[in-house]
C-alpha cells in the first residue's frame, strides 16, 4: 500500500473547486510520501487561428498568467512535499491524460467542476474524459 501512489497529479484551473483537488492530493502525498506534479493546461483549443491575432495573444497571455499564479498557490500550498509544476498547452483532457502516461503518474486528481456554470459544464466533461480515457485510477473531489 506504501508505494501505491508515488506519483499524483493534479490539474487546476484555478478555482476553488481545483483548489479542494489539491488539498486533497497533497493530504494524499503527504500521508504516503509522494510527490505532486501540479499542471494547468492552457486550453489552446479556444484560440482560432494558428497566427494568433492581438485578442487571441491577450487571451493566451492571461491564461498563462493565470496558470502560473494558480500553480503558485498549489507549491504555497504543499510547503512539505515535492512539488513539481507544468504549465503545458493542449486541449485539458488529452494534455492530462498524456502528461499522467509520459510520466508514470500513478493518481489523478480533479475537481467536479469549474469557475462557472458554463466552465462547469466544460470541466465537467474533462473530469469525464479523464476518467474515461486515463490508464490510472482518477479521484474526483467534488466541492
Amino acid at each position: 500500500m506504501g508505494d501505491m501512489f508515488k506519483k499524483i497529479l493534479v490539474a487546476t484551473d484555478g478555482s476553488e473547486n481545483s483548489r479542494m483537488a489539491a488539498e486533497e492530493a497533497i493530504k494524499i502525498a503527504r500521508a504516503m510520501g509522494s510527490s505532486v506534479y501540479a499542471i494547468y493546461v492552457v486550453d489552446t483549443s479556444v484560440l482560432t487561428s494558428a497566427t494568433l491575432g492581438e485578442e487571441e495573444t491577450y487571451i493566451y497571455r492571461t491564461l498563462k498568467d493565470e496558470g502560473k499564479r494558480a500553480l503558485d498557490r498549489i507549491r504555497s500550498m504543499a510547503s512539505d512535499v515535492n512539488v513539481e509544476t507544468n504549465l503545458i498547452e493542449g486541449k485539458p483532457a488529452t494534455a492530462i491524460t498524456d502528461f499522467a502516461s509520459k510520466n508514470g503518474i500513478d493518481l489523478i486528481v480533479v475537481g467536479s467542476q469549474g469557475k462557472s456554470k458554463i466552465e462547469a459544464l466544460l470541466l465537467g466533461s474533462v473530469a469525464d474524459r479523464v476518467i474515461r480515457t486515463a490508464k490510472c485510477p482518477v479521484l474526483v473531489v467534488k466541492s
